[in-house]
């Protein structure tokens, strides 16, 4: 793994790490919760049905009913509602979002007691029967009988917290849904109240169910979007109004909780609250998520004040679940929701309710923040290993496809499995790797290829210092010995060619910009790097600043193609005027010395030594031996898939020993049958010509001349010969030919 995927690793790791620290709640409550429940509230608000559930009717204590009747009723005239909603209308199930704690402030009982100590005080018979007028105008027995029986479900609220010198508990409580035996077996965290206000004592006994209104759940920015079903009160289980209501309105049918695996009752394994054969997904505090149907309005609403005077429809109540709650604003009885500032409490449980019934309610399963994580983590390794190979453009589009991912994914998992799915922390954490890693690029690896451009620039081509800068290695600028290919390469004729431009200087100038610029882009193409322009040549090598293994092959490709690329401005050099150019070409590779050399006025980045100056007297025999790209044996070696003609054995200036030399052909499966046939006659006509047979070698170099395949090679070794002939060789010849001169 290079050191570039190492950084990025490491980027990702320490992004990761924050993210994760988050997920943990170590933080607290930050910004990036708000995103993941701004994420939720989105998702909620795209899919929510918006339609109206005409099973739940909320019996509203309005406006209307609040200036017609006032606040609080006596209980006889609450009795009178619940008399018309059960016995006029027939509703099947009422659940009241009221509480019932203090007595009953009835004006006729306060009457009778006035009296009593006033002006009846002596009238006889008065006093005996003062109890049993008073029981006749006590409201909370009257409420109380009415309820007897009924499918109704009182409410009361669980606190979490008492101010100093309030009482703990108030009034009665119903019986919980878990009892203390069997809340011991479990290790779930239910909100735990630690006290209550409940209802007087003869109406809890009348209406034996109960449930809570209150939600210790609340979001930190205040928003209803999570709903205990369950809290606990002195290691009892209490359930909540919604869940309370549906139970009644399926038959008084038991509770339960189920885990995965069964026998492991723990918070981590809690996964649904069974009411009746409904299974409703919680959290690991029996808590569910709002299932809202919409605004404001997604149930019926029927006036109390109709409903007391039986003025109501009765086709909207008949069989319906009776929710009895307020909209007055003066009884302040509104909560903030994902959608609304201002919205009934009482319709918060309607929503509830509706969803249980209708199995909507989506699932944010115990193991959410491992969900999260695993999440955080496959990203951050997807990022650090494909970011670094892509372009800008190229990162930036897999970043949007990332979040367009998640965003599906999130969205079809609400939709498909009704699954809530980490969505905001991933989208924020994609986002912020993806940031996190460009100002790497940027002032990292950017940096580096700023760099290696201003350094090496002028020498490699762009995409060859963009792949110095991903390598993560260090480049040297300092003198070091590597295997290396030189080219030289030069035009043929040139002073003759300058002549006919003395008058011309610019003319010249531009064909040899347009003349170099076309080789350039050659070698630039192959990997190569550019030593130097030295008047009408070229100086090229293969291997540095970068390694390169097949720096032969890539510098054999080059040489092949520069005749080629010199034949497209031929044309363009007609039309001028200009003659066509014709170059030599000569490679060499070996060990070469490398770097930075020249003085403290002026230092450039080149090769020297032996290798080196061998390649530059190579290109200056392209002339002697008619071809326009000579390489070494060593160069040779380089690419053995490639087809060579061997053209002799020299000794060039300043080196004793012989070098043999060839002239590049190509690819052999491009090679023409009969050339291989010539090229296996020319070196019979070598050995016979090295071991001095000249008869044999005249007699093969003749017949190649022949064959339809003509070349200069073969008409200077006849001329060879025939001098041989006339002034042999010393009898410890070695077959090489000796060049005095560079």
């Amino acid at each position: 793994m290079t050191q570039k995927i190492w950084v990025r690793l490491g980027i990702s790791a320490a992004v990761f790490l924050l993210f994760f620290l988050q997920v943990k709640g170590v933080f607290g409550h930050t910004l990036l919760d708000e995103m993941e429940a701004f994420s939720y509230d989105a998702r909620l608000l795209l899919t929510m049905p918006r339609t109206v559930d005409k099973r739940i009717v909320i019996v509203d204590l309005d406006e209307k009913t609040y200036a017609a009747e006032g606040w609080p009723w006596p209980r006889a005239k609450m009795a009178e509602l619940v008399r018309q909603l059960f016995d006029h209308y027939g509703v099947r199930v009422l659940g009241f979002d009221v509480d019932f704690q203090d007595s009953d402030p009835t004006a006729g009982v306060q009457m009778l007691d006035s009296l009593a100590q006033g002006p009846l005080a002596d009238l006889p018979g008065f006093a005996e029967r003062l109890p049993a007028l008073k029981e006749k105008l006590d409201g909370d027995r009257i409420l109380a009988a009415v309820l007897a029986g009924k499918p109704a479900v009182l409410g009361l609220f669980l606190k979490q917290a008492l101010p100093v010198g309030e009482a703990a508990s108030t009034g009665a409580i119903c019986a919980p849904v878990i009892g203390a035996d069997e809340r011991r077996l479990l290790d779930v965290k239910f909100p735990r109240a630690v006290g209550y206000g409940g209802n007087v004592a003869a109406l809890q006994a009348a209406a034996p169910l109960c449930g809570f209104f209150d939600n210790p759940g609340v979001d930190q920015d205040g928003l209803y979007r999570r709903v205990p079903l369950l809290q606990e009160y002195q290691g009892q289980i209490y359930p909540s109004l919604a869940l309370a209501v549906t139970q009644v309105a399926l038959g008084n049918v038991p509770v339960s909780l189920e885990f995965d695996p069964p026998d492991i009752k723990t918070s981590l394994h809690l996964e649904r609250v069974h009411v009746g054969s409904i299974r409703a997904p919680v959290d690991e505090t029996a808590a569910i998520y709002v299932p809202y149907r919409g605004p404001q309005g997604s149930f019926p609403y029927v006036s109390a004040a109709d409903v007391l005077h039986g003025t109501a429809d009765a086709a909207v109540l008949k069989g319906a679940v009776a929710l009895l709650g307020t909209t007055a604003a003066g009884l302040l009885d509104y909560r903030s929701t994902p959608f609304s500032k201002v919205f009934p409490g009482v319709e918060v449980h309607a929503n509830i309710i509706s969803g249980l019934l209708d199995g909507r309610i989506r699932q944010k399963a115990p193991y959410y923040d491992a969900v999260d994580v695993v999440y955080l983590l496959i990203i951050a390794v997807f990022m650090s290993m494909l970011y670094p190979r892509l372009s800008p453009l190229g990162g930036t589009l897999l970043v949007l496809g990332m979040i367009a991912a998640l965003i599906a994914l999130g969205f079809g998992m609400w939709s498909g499995a009704n699954f809530i799915a980490p969505l905001g922390i991933p989208v924020i954490f994609t986002m912020a790797l993806f940031l996190a890693q460009m100002l790497y690029s940027y002032f990292g690896e950017s940096r580096q290829v700023r760099y290696i451009n201003k350094i090496f620039g002028q020498y490699v081509p762009p995409a060859l210092a963009e792949e110095m800068a991903a390598s993560g290695k260090e480049i040297s600028m300092s003198g070091e010995s590597r295997d290396m290919t030189v080219l030289f390469s030069d035009i043929r004729g040139f002073t003759t060619i300058s002549e006919q431009f003395r008058d011309k200087p610019q003319e010249l100038s531009q064909l040899m910009n347009e003349f170099l610029g076309v080789l350039t882009e050659v070698v630039f193409r192959h990997r190569g790097t550019i030593d130097k322009y030295m008047g009408d040549a070229i100086m090229a090598f293969w291997g540095a600043p970068l390694e390169d293994s097949t720096h032969a092959f890539h510098a054999l490709q080059a040489a092949l193609e520069f005749p080629q690329a010199l034949s497209r401005l031929d044309a363009a050099f007609e039309a001028r005027g200009w003659p066509r150019l014709q170059i030599g070409v000569g490679l060499n590779s070996g060990q070469m010395t490398v770097g930075n050399m020249g003085s403290e006025f002026r230092v450039a980045y080149t090769v020297l030594g032996d290798a080196v100056n061998l390649g530059s007297r190579l290109e200056g025999l392209t002339k002697e031996y008619g071809v326009a790209v000579i390489c070494s044996e060593t160069t040779r070696a380089g690419a053995p898939e490639w087809t060579f003609r061997e053209l002799d054995l020299v000794k060039v200036k300043g080196k004793n020993e012989p070098v043999a030399i060839y002239e590049p052909l190509g690819p052999k499966d491009a090679v023409d049958p009969g050339l291989r046939q010539d090229l296996t006659r020319l070196r019979q006509a070598l050995r016979a010509y090295r071991a001095q047979r000249w008869d044999e070698a005249e007699s093969e170099f003749f017949g190649l001349s022949r064959s339809g395949r003509p070349h200069p090679l073969y008409q200077l070794y006849l001329e060879r010969i025939a001098a041989m002939r006339l002034h042999p060789p010393p009898t410890d010849w070695d077959g090489a030919t000796v060049f005095k001169t560079k």
